[in-house]
């Protein structure tokens, strides 16, 4: 695990950092922003509801930034939803949101635990930065995953 000291992004100074979840409508809208899949309210709403971890970034009251750990919180945890609107890209948010996120998992990880992610195209780099590695198919698995559609 990578230890980051949350306060170290240097953000704007108008920008609020909390670690209190989006509502289910803000989620909705930020992933439309990002052009991601649209989920119903209902099953948005739970999907934050049961996550173990939560972090967002607020300008003048408008959520900019999130991410979420899901998983048993035991032996797996899963870094989901880092999402940055585009039009604030670029400025340090995503770095201060995983931030937050590795604080988090340093306080909640024990010893054997799994932290994974699915990161979206071209964004491998980014995680590499906190110690994520690509699962090539040399060492370990290539990984899977499932989307269902109706």
């Amino acid at each position: 695990m990578v230890n980051i000291d949350p306060s170290s992004e240097s953000l704007r100074s108008d920008y609020i950092i909390s670690d209190l979840p989006p509502t289910a409508a803000e989620y909705i809208a930020l992933r439309g922003k990002i052009g991601w899949d649209n989920v119903e309210y209902k099953i948005a709403q739970s999907s934050l509801n049961n996550s173990l971890f939560s972090t967002t970034v607020r300008l003048d009251g408008q959520l900019i930034g999130m991410a979420r750990v899901v998983g048993d919180g035991f032996m797996y945890f899963y870094i989901q939803d880092v999402i940055v609107d585009p039009d604030y890209q670029g400025l340090g948010i995503g770095h201060a949101i995983m931030a937050r996120v590795e604080a988090y998992l340093a306080t909640a990880c024990t010893t054997g635990a799994t932290v994974g992610l699915l990161a979206a195209k071209g964004k491998e780099p980014f995680y590499r930065r906190y110690g994520f590695v690509e699962r090539d198919g040399t060492e370990l698995g290539k990984g899977m995953c499932r989307f269902i559609k109706k």
